[in-house]
Protein backbone atom coordinates (compact mmCIF):
# COMPACT_ATOMS: atom_id res chain seq x y z
CA UNK A 1 0.00 0.00 0.00
CA UNK A 2 1.01 3.83 -0.91
CA UNK A 3 1.72 5.85 1.87
CA UNK A 4 0.08 9.42 2.00
CA UNK A 5 2.63 12.24 1.69
CA UNK A 6 2.78 15.27 3.51
CA UNK A 7 4.09 18.43 1.43
CA UNK A 8 6.25 20.87 3.60
CA UNK A 9 5.71 24.30 4.22
CA UNK A 10 7.96 26.94 2.30
CA UNK A 11 9.32 29.87 4.26
CA UNK A 12 11.37 32.51 2.21
CA UNK A 13 14.03 34.76 3.58
CA UNK A 14 13.84 38.33 1.92
CA UNK A 15 15.18 42.28 2.57
CA UNK A 16 17.99 44.28 1.01
CA UNK A 17 21.61 43.30 0.15
CA UNK A 18 24.05 42.33 3.21
CA UNK A 19 21.58 41.78 6.02
CA UNK A 20 22.15 38.60 6.67
CA UNK A 21 19.96 36.64 5.08
CA UNK A 22 22.64 33.65 3.86
CA UNK A 23 24.04 33.88 8.04
CA UNK A 24 20.35 33.09 9.12
CA UNK A 25 19.51 30.76 6.23
CA UNK A 26 22.33 29.03 7.51
CA UNK A 27 21.67 29.26 10.81
CA UNK A 28 18.16 27.31 10.06
CA UNK A 29 19.21 24.49 8.09
CA UNK A 30 22.49 23.96 9.73
CA UNK A 31 19.92 22.02 12.31
CA UNK A 32 19.74 19.08 9.59
CA UNK A 33 22.73 19.81 7.84
CA UNK A 34 24.50 17.56 10.73
CA UNK A 35 21.92 14.44 9.75
CA UNK A 36 21.91 14.72 6.40
CA UNK A 37 25.51 14.94 4.58
CA UNK A 38 26.35 16.36 1.43
CA UNK A 39 26.01 13.30 -1.08
CA UNK A 40 29.01 12.71 -3.90
CA UNK A 41 28.19 14.25 -7.18
CA UNK A 42 24.89 16.57 -5.59
CA UNK A 43 25.12 20.12 -6.19
CA UNK A 44 26.22 22.17 -3.11
CA UNK A 45 25.51 25.63 -3.98
CA UNK A 46 22.01 25.67 -2.79
CA UNK A 47 19.43 27.98 -2.19
CA UNK A 48 17.04 25.66 -0.08
CA UNK A 49 17.35 23.31 2.44
CA UNK A 50 15.15 21.77 5.06
CA UNK A 51 14.60 22.93 8.67
CA UNK A 52 13.17 21.46 11.39
CA UNK A 53 11.79 23.15 14.74
CA UNK A 54 9.42 21.73 17.45
CA UNK A 55 8.68 18.68 15.04
CA UNK A 56 7.91 21.01 12.47
CA UNK A 57 9.31 20.08 8.87
CA UNK A 58 9.68 23.32 6.31
CA UNK A 59 11.92 24.10 3.49
CA UNK A 60 14.31 27.51 3.91
CA UNK A 61 14.75 29.36 0.58
CA UNK A 62 17.38 32.16 0.80
CA UNK A 63 16.96 34.81 -1.62
CA UNK A 64 19.22 37.97 -3.54
CA UNK A 65 18.52 40.93 -2.00
CA UNK A 66 16.10 43.47 -2.97
CA UNK A 67 17.46 46.96 -3.73
CA UNK A 68 15.72 50.35 -4.71
CA UNK A 69 15.77 50.64 -8.76
CA UNK A 70 16.13 54.19 -10.35
CA UNK A 71 16.74 55.55 -14.25
CA UNK A 72 20.53 56.34 -14.80
CA UNK A 73 21.01 57.11 -18.71
CA UNK A 74 18.42 55.24 -19.89
CA UNK A 75 18.55 52.10 -17.91
CA UNK A 76 17.20 50.92 -14.64
CA UNK A 77 20.03 50.71 -12.39
CA UNK A 78 20.28 50.28 -8.64
CA UNK A 79 19.54 53.06 -6.32
CA UNK A 80 23.57 52.73 -5.21
CA UNK A 81 24.49 52.50 -8.55
CA UNK A 82 28.58 52.28 -8.79
CA UNK A 83 29.76 52.60 -12.46
CA UNK A 84 32.29 50.52 -11.64
CA UNK A 85 30.01 47.49 -10.05
CA UNK A 86 28.20 47.03 -13.61
CA UNK A 87 24.67 47.25 -12.04
CA UNK A 88 23.34 46.85 -15.08
CA UNK A 89 19.34 46.19 -15.94
CA UNK A 90 19.38 42.59 -16.42
CA UNK A 91 21.17 42.30 -12.81
CA UNK A 92 19.27 44.23 -10.96
CA UNK A 93 16.26 43.02 -12.46
CA UNK A 94 16.90 39.08 -12.19
CA UNK A 95 17.75 39.52 -8.47
CA UNK A 96 14.68 41.05 -7.98
CA UNK A 97 12.87 39.17 -9.98
CA UNK A 98 13.98 36.15 -7.94
CA UNK A 99 13.01 37.60 -4.58
CA UNK A 100 9.67 37.60 -6.10
CA UNK A 101 8.83 34.10 -7.31
CA UNK A 102 10.13 33.75 -3.61
CA UNK A 103 7.59 35.56 -2.07
CA UNK A 104 4.69 34.27 -4.55
CA UNK A 105 5.85 30.82 -3.61
CA UNK A 106 6.03 30.96 0.09
CA UNK A 107 3.98 30.13 2.89
CA UNK A 108 5.59 32.14 5.13
CA UNK A 109 7.83 35.47 4.69
CA UNK A 110 11.15 36.55 7.00
CA UNK A 111 11.91 39.87 6.41
CA UNK A 112 15.19 40.97 7.31
CA UNK A 113 16.29 44.05 8.60
CA UNK A 114 19.50 45.26 10.04
CA UNK A 115 19.45 46.52 13.42
CA UNK A 116 23.05 47.85 13.54
CA UNK A 117 22.30 50.22 9.84
CA UNK A 118 18.71 51.13 11.25
CA UNK A 119 16.09 51.82 8.85
CA UNK A 120 16.54 52.30 5.34
CA UNK A 121 14.89 53.55 2.17
CA UNK A 122 15.64 50.26 0.74
CA UNK A 123 13.86 48.43 3.97
CA UNK A 124 10.80 50.35 3.25
CA UNK A 125 10.34 49.96 -0.60
CA UNK A 126 11.18 46.00 0.21
CA UNK A 127 8.17 46.68 2.82
CA UNK A 128 6.04 48.10 0.32
CA UNK A 129 6.21 45.02 -1.87
CA UNK A 130 5.46 42.71 0.84
CA UNK A 131 1.91 44.59 2.29
CA UNK A 132 0.36 43.46 -1.09
CA UNK A 133 0.81 40.07 -0.24
CA UNK A 134 -1.61 37.64 2.02
CA UNK A 135 1.33 35.94 3.06
CA UNK A 136 2.31 36.02 6.98
CA UNK A 137 5.14 37.83 7.17
CA UNK A 138 7.49 38.23 9.71
CA UNK A 139 9.92 40.91 10.51
CA UNK A 140 13.32 39.94 12.35
CA UNK A 141 16.07 42.06 13.05
CA UNK A 142 18.97 40.81 12.74
CA UNK A 143 22.64 42.07 14.52
CA UNK A 144 21.26 42.73 17.22
CA UNK A 145 24.06 41.46 19.26
CA UNK A 146 23.72 43.93 22.69
CA UNK A 147 21.06 45.92 24.53
CA UNK A 148 21.33 48.86 22.44
CA UNK A 149 20.68 47.62 19.17
CA UNK A 150 18.11 45.79 20.66
CA UNK A 151 16.18 48.79 21.20
CA UNK A 152 17.06 50.40 17.90
CA UNK A 153 15.06 47.39 16.46
CA UNK A 154 12.33 49.40 17.55
CA UNK A 155 12.46 51.64 15.11
CA UNK A 156 11.06 49.03 12.75
CA UNK A 157 7.27 49.68 14.13
CA UNK A 158 6.96 52.23 11.13
CA UNK A 159 7.22 49.56 8.43
CA UNK A 160 4.14 48.54 9.54
CA UNK A 161 4.55 44.58 9.47
CA UNK A 162 3.83 44.19 13.09
CA UNK A 163 6.49 43.08 15.60
CA UNK A 164 10.22 43.53 15.23
CA UNK A 165 11.67 40.27 16.54
CA UNK A 166 15.45 41.01 17.49
CA UNK A 167 17.98 38.34 16.28
CA UNK A 168 21.85 37.60 15.99
CA UNK A 169 21.63 35.32 12.89
CA UNK A 170 25.61 34.83 13.55
CA UNK A 171 25.61 34.22 17.66
CA UNK A 172 21.97 32.44 16.99
CA UNK A 173 20.58 34.83 20.01
CA UNK A 174 17.02 35.16 19.32
CA UNK A 175 16.51 32.35 16.88
CA UNK A 176 14.94 30.05 18.79
CA UNK A 177 12.36 32.93 19.30
CA UNK A 178 12.15 33.18 15.91
CA UNK A 179 11.52 30.01 14.50
CA UNK A 180 8.40 29.91 17.54
CA UNK A 181 7.27 32.37 15.64
CA UNK A 182 7.68 30.63 12.38
CA UNK A 183 6.15 27.43 12.97
CA UNK A 184 2.79 29.15 14.98
CA UNK A 185 2.50 30.75 11.07
CA UNK A 186 3.25 27.41 9.46
CA UNK A 187 -0.08 26.36 7.25
CA UNK A 188 -0.85 22.43 8.23
CA UNK A 189 -0.01 20.08 5.75
CA UNK A 190 -2.53 17.69 4.85
CA UNK A 191 -2.45 14.23 4.10
CA UNK A 192 -3.41 12.84 0.69
CA UNK A 193 -7.49 12.14 0.37
CA UNK A 194 -7.71 8.50 1.46
CA UNK A 195 -9.82 7.40 -1.34
CA UNK A 196 -6.19 7.94 -3.69
CA UNK A 197 -4.06 6.17 -0.70
CA UNK A 198 -4.05 3.54 -3.80
CA UNK A 199 -2.79 5.87 -6.45
CA UNK A 200 0.45 5.75 -7.59
CA UNK A 201 1.82 9.24 -7.52
CA UNK A 202 3.97 10.67 -10.46
CA UNK A 203 5.54 14.11 -10.45
CA UNK A 204 7.01 15.44 -13.58
CA UNK A 205 9.93 17.72 -12.72
CA UNK A 206 12.47 19.88 -14.71
CA UNK A 207 14.19 22.65 -15.23
CA UNK A 208 11.52 25.73 -16.79
CA UNK A 209 11.38 24.99 -21.12
CA UNK A 210 12.28 21.09 -21.00
CA UNK A 211 8.89 20.42 -21.99
CA UNK A 212 6.89 18.96 -18.79
CA UNK A 213 3.74 20.03 -20.20
CA UNK A 214 4.12 18.31 -23.62
CA UNK A 215 5.30 15.51 -22.06
CA UNK A 216 2.24 15.74 -19.93
CA UNK A 217 -0.14 15.94 -22.88
CA UNK A 218 2.13 12.95 -24.68
CA UNK A 219 1.07 10.80 -21.54
CA UNK A 220 -2.63 11.39 -21.26
CA UNK A 221 -3.04 12.16 -25.08
CA UNK A 222 -4.97 15.21 -25.11
CA UNK A 223 -4.21 18.88 -24.32
CA UNK A 224 -4.87 18.93 -21.03
CA UNK A 225 -2.21 21.35 -19.74
CA UNK A 226 -1.28 25.10 -22.11
CA UNK A 227 1.79 24.17 -24.31
CA UNK A 228 3.74 27.00 -24.94
CA UNK A 229 7.53 27.67 -26.21
CA UNK A 230 7.72 30.44 -23.41
CA UNK A 231 9.36 29.40 -20.22
CA UNK A 232 7.08 29.58 -17.25
CA UNK A 233 3.56 29.25 -18.83
CA UNK A 234 2.42 27.03 -16.34
CA UNK A 235 1.56 28.64 -12.88
CA UNK A 236 0.42 25.86 -10.64
CA UNK A 237 1.18 22.44 -9.83
CA UNK A 238 -2.09 20.45 -12.00
CA UNK A 239 -3.00 16.57 -10.54
CA UNK A 240 -4.70 14.43 -13.37
CA UNK A 241 -6.17 11.23 -12.88
CA UNK A 242 -5.96 8.41 -14.52
CA UNK A 243 -6.55 4.71 -15.05
CA UNK A 244 -3.67 2.61 -16.53
CA UNK A 245 -4.30 -1.16 -17.15
CA UNK A 246 -6.67 -0.74 -14.31
CA UNK A 247 -4.09 0.75 -11.92
CA UNK A 248 -4.99 4.45 -10.39
CA UNK A 249 -2.83 6.84 -11.63
CA UNK A 250 -1.99 10.71 -10.66
CA UNK A 251 0.21 12.91 -12.73
CA UNK A 252 1.63 15.72 -11.19
CA UNK A 253 3.03 18.03 -13.44
CA UNK A 254 5.27 20.98 -11.61
CA UNK A 255 4.65 24.29 -12.64
CA UNK A 256 7.54 26.09 -13.96
CA UNK A 257 8.48 29.65 -13.95
CA UNK A 258 5.32 32.33 -14.38
CA UNK A 259 6.60 34.68 -17.03
CA UNK A 260 7.51 38.25 -15.74
CA UNK A 261 8.51 40.46 -18.68
CA UNK A 262 12.12 38.90 -19.69
CA UNK A 263 12.99 35.54 -18.12
CA UNK A 264 16.63 36.42 -16.43
CA UNK A 265 18.81 33.12 -17.09
CA UNK A 266 19.74 33.42 -13.17
CA UNK A 267 16.40 32.76 -12.47
CA UNK A 268 15.91 29.23 -13.21
CA UNK A 269 17.40 28.57 -10.08
CA UNK A 270 13.95 29.13 -8.45
CA UNK A 271 12.19 26.53 -10.66
CA UNK A 272 13.12 24.47 -7.91
CA UNK A 273 10.74 26.06 -5.64
CA UNK A 274 8.50 24.91 -7.75
CA UNK A 275 8.87 21.10 -7.98
CA UNK A 276 9.69 21.00 -4.59
CA UNK A 277 6.03 20.84 -4.19
CA UNK A 278 5.37 17.95 -6.42
CA UNK A 279 8.46 16.00 -5.30
CA UNK A 280 7.14 16.03 -1.48
CA UNK A 281 3.80 14.40 -2.84
CA UNK A 282 4.95 11.58 -5.75
CA UNK A 283 5.64 8.19 -5.21
CA UNK A 284 7.53 8.20 -8.04
CA UNK A 285 9.31 11.36 -10.05
CA UNK A 286 10.06 12.03 -13.30
CA UNK A 287 13.01 13.99 -13.75
CA UNK A 288 12.73 15.88 -17.04
CA UNK A 289 16.12 16.96 -19.12
CA UNK A 290 16.55 17.90 -22.50
CA UNK A 291 18.07 16.64 -24.90
CA UNK A 292 19.36 19.53 -27.19
CA UNK A 293 21.29 20.51 -23.98
CA UNK A 294 22.87 17.92 -21.92
CA UNK A 295 22.94 17.71 -17.86
CA UNK A 296 23.01 21.06 -16.40
CA UNK A 297 24.15 21.69 -12.61
CA UNK A 298 20.46 22.64 -12.31
CA UNK A 299 19.32 18.96 -13.31
CA UNK A 300 21.60 17.54 -10.56
CA UNK A 301 20.66 20.17 -7.93
CA UNK A 302 17.00 18.84 -8.38
CA UNK A 303 18.19 15.27 -8.47
CA UNK A 304 19.76 15.32 -5.38
CA UNK A 305 16.91 16.61 -3.83
CA UNK A 306 14.73 14.10 -4.88
CA UNK A 307 17.17 11.80 -3.59
CA UNK A 308 17.30 13.46 -0.08
CA UNK A 309 13.31 13.41 0.08
CA UNK A 310 13.86 9.31 -0.49
CA UNK A 311 11.60 9.23 -3.47
CA UNK A 312 11.99 6.51 -6.34
CA UNK A 313 13.26 8.12 -9.87
CA UNK A 314 13.19 8.16 -13.48
CA UNK A 315 15.30 10.31 -15.57
CA UNK A 316 13.20 11.50 -18.69
CA UNK A 317 15.81 13.02 -21.96
CA UNK A 318 13.03 15.18 -23.68
CA UNK A 319 13.55 16.58 -27.16
CA UNK A 320 15.48 13.43 -28.50
CA UNK A 321 13.99 13.73 -31.78
CA UNK A 322 16.13 17.09 -32.20
CA UNK A 323 19.30 15.30 -31.75
CA UNK A 324 21.18 14.22 -35.05
CA UNK A 325 22.22 10.26 -33.93
CA UNK A 326 24.13 7.70 -35.66
CA UNK A 327 24.33 4.03 -33.77
CA UNK A 328 26.42 4.97 -31.15
CA UNK A 329 24.91 8.45 -30.50
CA UNK A 330 22.67 7.03 -27.62
CA UNK A 331 24.99 5.10 -26.01
CA UNK A 332 27.66 7.83 -25.92
CA UNK A 333 25.21 10.56 -24.62
CA UNK A 334 23.95 8.09 -21.58
CA UNK A 335 28.07 7.67 -20.74
CA UNK A 336 28.08 11.53 -20.46
CA UNK A 337 24.99 11.46 -18.56
CA UNK A 338 25.92 8.61 -16.26
CA UNK A 339 29.03 10.55 -15.11
CA UNK A 340 27.38 13.67 -14.70
CA UNK A 341 24.88 12.01 -12.64
CA UNK A 342 27.05 9.46 -10.56
CA UNK A 343 24.78 9.79 -7.79
CA UNK A 344 21.82 8.46 -9.43
CA UNK A 345 23.92 5.31 -10.86
CA UNK A 346 20.70 3.29 -9.61
CA UNK A 347 18.19 5.40 -11.39
CA UNK A 348 16.65 4.23 -15.24
CA UNK A 349 16.78 6.96 -17.78
CA UNK A 350 14.29 6.61 -21.28
CA UNK A 351 14.89 8.88 -24.47
CA UNK A 352 12.21 10.42 -25.45
CA UNK A 353 9.91 12.54 -27.66
CA UNK A 354 7.23 14.44 -26.14
CA UNK A 355 6.89 15.85 -29.51
CA UNK A 356 6.81 12.86 -31.47
CA UNK A 357 5.60 10.61 -28.95
CA UNK A 358 8.39 8.57 -29.23
CA UNK A 359 8.86 5.99 -26.29
CA UNK A 360 6.39 7.96 -24.04
CA UNK A 361 4.28 4.94 -23.71
CA UNK A 362 7.21 2.92 -22.07
CA UNK A 363 7.07 6.02 -19.14
CA UNK A 364 4.16 4.66 -17.16
CA UNK A 365 5.36 1.13 -17.43
CA UNK A 366 8.71 2.12 -15.96
CA UNK A 367 7.05 4.20 -13.02
CA UNK A 368 5.01 1.07 -12.05
CA UNK A 369 8.00 -1.13 -12.15
CA UNK A 370 10.41 1.22 -10.18
CA UNK A 371 7.14 1.31 -7.70
CA UNK A 372 6.99 -2.16 -7.29
CA UNK A 373 10.86 -2.64 -6.29
CA UNK A 374 10.40 0.29 -3.71
CA UNK A 375 7.72 -1.69 -2.17
CA UNK A 376 10.26 -4.71 -2.37
CA UNK A 377 10.84 -6.66 1.21
CA UNK A 378 13.49 -8.63 1.77
CA UNK A 379 13.39 -11.75 3.92
CA UNK A 380 15.30 -11.11 7.18
CA UNK A 381 17.31 -14.24 7.06
CA UNK A 382 18.22 -13.81 3.59
CA UNK A 383 18.93 -10.11 4.21
CA UNK A 384 21.53 -11.77 6.92
CA UNK A 385 23.12 -14.12 4.73
CA UNK A 386 23.26 -11.71 1.61
CA UNK A 387 25.32 -9.24 4.60
CA UNK A 388 27.34 -12.18 6.01
CA UNK A 389 28.53 -13.16 2.80
CA UNK A 390 29.45 -9.66 1.83
CA UNK A 391 30.99 -9.07 5.20
CA UNK A 392 33.64 -12.76 4.66
CA UNK A 393 34.35 -11.21 1.39
CA UNK A 394 35.90 -8.39 2.19
CA UNK A 395 35.81 -7.49 5.41
CA UNK A 396 35.54 -3.60 7.14
CA UNK A 397 39.12 -2.52 7.27
CA UNK A 398 39.71 -0.60 11.12
CA UNK A 399 38.62 3.29 11.48
CA UNK A 400 40.12 5.96 13.15
CA UNK A 401 41.36 3.00 15.37
CA UNK A 402 37.75 1.25 15.45
CA UNK A 403 37.10 -2.37 13.93
CA UNK A 404 33.29 -2.74 12.84
CA UNK A 405 31.71 -5.77 13.56
CA UNK A 406 28.00 -6.42 12.78
CA UNK A 407 25.82 -8.60 14.76
CA UNK A 408 22.78 -8.85 12.76
CA UNK A 409 20.12 -6.42 10.09
CA UNK A 410 16.62 -6.00 9.26
CA UNK A 411 14.77 -3.85 7.18
CA UNK A 412 12.76 -1.84 9.13
CA UNK A 413 10.47 -0.09 5.89
CA UNK A 414 10.11 0.83 2.53
CA UNK A 415 8.92 3.90 1.12
CA UNK A 416 12.22 4.25 0.80
CA UNK A 417 13.44 0.66 1.26
CA UNK A 418 15.81 1.23 4.72
CA UNK A 419 18.03 -0.90 6.81
CA UNK A 420 19.50 -0.93 10.00
CA UNK A 421 22.56 -2.54 10.77
CA UNK A 422 23.42 -3.96 14.35
CA UNK A 423 27.25 -3.10 15.28
CA UNK A 424 29.54 -2.84 17.80
CA UNK A 425 30.19 0.76 17.12
CA UNK A 426 28.74 2.49 14.34
CA UNK A 427 31.39 5.06 13.93
CA UNK A 428 33.70 2.53 13.14
CA UNK A 429 31.64 2.22 9.58
CA UNK A 430 33.18 4.18 7.14
CA UNK A 431 30.92 5.43 4.31
CA UNK A 432 33.23 3.90 1.33
CA UNK A 433 32.13 0.44 3.34
CA UNK A 434 28.51 1.82 4.15
CA UNK A 435 28.84 2.17 -0.03
CA UNK A 436 30.05 -1.03 -0.50
CA UNK A 437 27.37 -2.64 1.14
CA UNK A 438 24.37 -0.96 -0.91
CA UNK A 439 25.90 -1.95 -3.91
CA UNK A 440 25.58 -5.72 -2.57
CA UNK A 441 22.17 -5.45 -1.57
CA UNK A 442 21.56 -3.71 -4.97
CA UNK A 443 23.57 -6.74 -7.00
CA UNK A 444 20.88 -8.91 -5.38
CA UNK A 445 17.71 -6.83 -5.00
CA UNK A 446 18.45 -3.79 -7.60
CA UNK A 447 15.58 -1.77 -6.41
CA UNK A 448 15.37 0.13 -9.65
CA UNK A 449 15.26 4.05 -9.33
CA UNK A 450 15.04 3.75 -5.48
CA UNK A 451 17.30 5.28 -3.03
CA UNK A 452 17.85 3.37 -0.27
CA UNK A 453 18.89 3.86 3.05
CA UNK A 454 21.43 2.17 5.39
CA UNK A 455 21.26 2.79 9.42
CA UNK A 456 24.17 1.86 11.96
CA UNK A 457 22.93 1.44 15.65
CA UNK A 458 25.46 0.04 18.46
CA UNK A 459 24.97 -3.01 20.21
CA UNK A 460 22.74 -1.64 23.05
CA UNK A 461 20.16 0.42 20.66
Amino acid sequence: MISRHKQKPIVALVGRPNVGKSTLYNRLIGRRQAIVEDLPGTTRDRLYGEAEWAGHHFIVVDTGGIEPLKERGGQVVSASYDPLAAASKGFVAEIRSQAELAIEEADVIVFLVDAKEGLTAADEEVAAMLRQTDKPVILAANKADNAERRMNALEFYALGLGDPHPISAYHGTGTGDLLDVIVAHLPESPLEDEEDEEALRIAIVGRPNVGKSSLLNALLGQERAIVSDIAGTTRDAVDTHLTWDGQKIILVDSAGIRRRGRIERGIEKYSVMRALRAIGRADVVLLVLDATEGVTAQDAHIGGYILEEGRSLIIVVNKWDAIEKDTHTMAAYNKTLRQELKFLDYVPVLYVSALTRQRVNQIIPAALRVREQRELRIPTSELNRLVQDAVAANPPKAFKGRQARFYYVTQTSTNPPTFVFFVNDPRAVHFTYERYLENKIRERYPYEGTPIRLKFRGKAS
